[in-house]
């Protein structure tokens, strides 16, 4: 840990001596033999500047407190605790912090310290919003305090070690709607066998007025004399990977947050209900290369390995390779599944081949394509132009806007199901239609 007390001068000491400068040059000018004053008076003001720093007090002690662990997004609170010796309330202090740029963007954060009588301490609390997942550090702190003529300041410095796990946003999965939606639906709290869907067949009931004609068994029927009705239970034990495309596009924000944090929160949202739903769960990332695929999760009481695995999902700034990803994907599944893959594209030749990818998928398993809106492209393709330079940019919009639909049109035709929606609804979308496909029977 480096400790330093240097004593600086302050920007009024500096006014001070810029506003001296000319006054000197002028004396010195008018009478030669007087120029020894401007040294003098110099010197004078170093004096007064280090006398003044002296003054200002000593560091006693000092706290510092960060949580151990955040989600993207949410707010944190960074608290400084100072105690100084021989100082009295003439200025706050100022307190910096180097930080990681998951923290803020410009890798730093500064706060100012507020006496508090009871404790007779210096406190202060900054807010700080987590922009990425990952391990963010705050490595180093600076402290400085003024003294009571304001022309001198103490300076210390400190070493942290001090680490922040930041974790995906999980706010969905504990918000009250989602709660009371897990109690009230059949796929409940407490996972109990639901008939009536599905294609697993569970039981023969008498055939009863109101009831599907199609669920009537005609050989049980025939043995019996009466018409009995076959009652069916939605699969479980189906296999559903989560699979994010970690490449540039993904990497662009969306509402002050990566699409990717974006998709991870409303995946592990999904993913909780599918665990309650009595599924199992993987996740799978890739980006140039395959980069993550976690074993398959079974119990909603290690809902937390995935949500740690999410967390080291990484951010690569170079396009994805699909070929390369979805075929390691496949390689590595050895029963027909649900594979959601949360992707964007804006490039047509990148689409081609993710369109190529995607189909050989398709032939073996079901694909839910998940995309965000591209709500700023919209705006641009629907603004009225007032110049050539606006008009070309709402025609380039429209452009892409056109090519993107056909993209998605051309997925659809091929048999995958497409979710494109607003960040904020991309979760509930997901889970509506996780159960129309569960309760098909598609996956099994």
């Amino acid at each position: 840990m480096r400790l330093r007390f240097p004593i600086l001068p302050t920007a009024r000491a500096a006014w001070l001596a810029a506003i001296a400068a000319p006054i000197a040059v002028v004396i010195g000018a008018a009478a030669p033999g007087s120029w020894v004053l401007a040294p003098a008076a110099g010197a004078a003001l170093l004096v007064v500047v280090l006398l003044d720093g002296l003054l200002a007090g000593r560091l006693a002690d000092w706290r510092f407190h960060v949580p151990a662990d955040t989600e993207v997004g949410e707010p944190m609170d960074v608290t400084v605790i100072a105690e100084f010796a021989g100082r009295a309330g003439w200025t706050r202090p100022e307190v910096a912090l180097e930080v990681d740029p998951r923290l803020s963007e410009d890798g730093r954060v500064e706060l100012k310290l507020s006496h508090d009588s009871g404790t007779a301490s210096w406190q202060g609390t900054r807010q700080v919003v987590p922009n990425r997942r990952g391990p963010a550090t705050l490595s180093r702190l600076w402290m400085r305090w003024d003294g009571p003529l304001g022309l001198g300041a103490r300076q210390v410095e400190h070493d942290l070690d001090a680490t922040v796990r930041v974790w995906p946003d999980l706010s969905p999965v504990r918000s009250p709607e989602l709660q009371n939606y897990l109690r009230d639906s059949q796929f409940g709290l407490i996972a109990r066998r639901i008939r009536g869907e599905g294609t697993q067949f569970e039981a023969l009931s008498e055939y009863e007025p109101g009831m599907d004609r199609r669920r009537i068994d005609w050989k049980a029927s025939a043995r019996h004399t009466k018409l009995y009705a076959r009652e069916n239970e939605s699969e479980r034990n189906n296999q559903i990977v989560f699979a994010f495309d970690c490449g540039q596009a993904m990497c662009e924000p969306v509402e002050g947050l990566p699409r990717i944090d974006r998709a991870v929160s409303a995946a592990l949202t999904a993913s909780y209900v599918a665990l309650k739903g009595g599924d199992r769960v993987a996740l799978f990332g890739f980006a140039q290369r395959p980069e993550m695929m976690t074993p398959f999760v079974g119990d909603a009481r290690l809902f937390h390995r995935l949500q740690s695995a999410a967390a080291e999902l990484d951010y690569h700034a170079e396009e994805p390779n699909f070929t390369l990803g979805l075929a390691t994907l496949t390689g590595r599944l050895q029963r027909r599944s649900l594979i959601v893959l949360f992707t964007d594209f804006t490039d047509p030749t990148g689409a081609e081949i993710m369109i190529e990818s995607v189909g050989r998928l398709v032939e073996k398993h079901v694909v839910l394509f998940v995309t965000m809106e591209d709500a700023e492209l919209a705006s641009l393709a629907d603004s009225n132009p007032h110049d050539l330079e606006s008009l070309a940019v709402a025609v380039t919009a429209d452009t892409l806007a056109r090519q993107r639909a056909l993209v998605l049109e051309r997925l659809r035709q091929m048999g995958v199901d497409i979710i494109e929606a607003p960040w904020d609804q991309i979760g509930y979308r997901l889970i509506d239609a996780y159960l129309d496909i569960k309760r098909s029977g598609a996956i099994g």
